[in-house]
């Protein structure tokens, strides 16, 4: 397998954390990055494929909307196309967060777009990408970009509860990760906690708690979430939610 790419299928990747993921994997010589966008016009994509890779690393960017149903399993058949025969690690990292609203207030479609995107679109792509997952030589992983605002077990302790829709989803999320563990014995599948990250949101939840910006920049949380994957095994990270900084296990 070592002439072989290491086939890597990341969501989301036009910003944030998506897109240090490609750019982190693309750094890596021997490595396909397949990444799901939304708008193929927007700079950031223009950016993304300006991106120069190492030696025999390249980019493919899908067209995935998490809102489409279709959409996963259209664009993996699409790869399929081009030759992809399998993939090695898939990052389920496109979530969203509808405005935050509380236990009170929050409307029934604000529940249904948090699910939508963070729980169901995951789903979706597992189901479309699993032939390719389980085609791999090496050893396959799924990897869900959780957050601490899906355990259950933190509610009271970080006040997660102040979003219910966005936590509820990703504690969906989380039970979808373990749930593919425990059915699938040839699959490293494992939820990750990337930390308060400087992106939009996360700079935006820290002023929240009083704090000028986020603590973890995408490049040091993605950095430490790769050695959780490099590392990663069936027996000792599989069905897990782990904290990306430090490496802690978590509790759901």
């Amino acid at each position: 397998m070592s002439d072989n790419p290491v086939v890597v299928l990341i969501s989301g990747v036009s910003r944030g954390i998506g897109r240090g993921f490609a750019e982190a994997y693309l750094s890596r010589p021997n490595h396909t990055v397949i990444g799901s966008i939304r708008d193929d016009a927007s700079p950031e994509v223009a950016e993304l494929r300006a991106f120069e890779p190492a030696e025999g690393s390249k980019l493919i960017l899908i067209h995935i909307e998490s809102t489409e149903p279709e959409d996963a399993a259209k664009a993996i058949k699409g790869i399929k196309a081009t030759g992809i025969r399998y993939i090695d690690i898939a990052i389920a990292n496109a979530g969203g967060s509808p405005p935050i609203q509380s236990m009170d207030s929050v409307s029934a479609s604000s529940m249904v777009a948090a699910f939508e995107v963070n729980a169901v679109g995951p789903l979706l792509l597992f189901q479309a990408c699993k032939s390719l997952l389980k085609a791999s030589k090496r050893k396959p992983k799924w990897v869900s970009i959780s957050t601490g605002g899906g355990s259950i077990s933190l509610i009271g302790e970080i006040r997660s509860y102040i979003g219910p829709a966005y936590g509820a989803s990703k504690a969906a999320l989380n039970w979808l990760t373990a749930a593919f563990h425990h059915e699938n014995d040839w699959l490293i599948s494992v939820a990750l906690h990337p930390g308060l990250v400087q992106t939009a949101p996360g700079n935006w939840l820290a002023r929240k708690f009083g704090m000028e910006r986020a603590p973890y920049t995408i490049e040091y949380s993605v950095k430490q979430m790769m050695k959780i994957i490099d590392e990663a095994s069936k027996e000792q990270t599989s069905g897990k939610f782990i904290r990306a900084v430090g490496g802690g296990e978590m509790n759901w």
